[in-house]
């Protein structure tokens, strides 16, 4: 999910929001975000609806299965 990767990050930078903030969102660490956003690793399913939840998009738009938010 490389799409994910970007949009993480993208997402993150555009809601000034830390990678601390994000992890604290979906209950993990600083570093697995940081591993999810340098393409390393991949978030839970449930993870992923809190971050979609989070950052006011779809699941699809996350890991790029379409080009818009909602």
């Amino acid at each position: 999910m490389e799409k994910f990767a970007t949009r993480l990050k993208e997402l993150r930078t555009e809601k000034g929001v830390s990678q601390q903030q994000v992890a604290d969102v979906v209950r993990m660490s600083k570093m697995a975000v940081s591993h999810w956003e340098s393409g390393h690793s991949e978030p839970s399913i449930p993870q992923l609806i809190l971050l979609s939840e989070f950052f006011g998009v779809t699941v699809d738009y996350l890991v790029g299965k379409v080009d818009f938010y909602n």
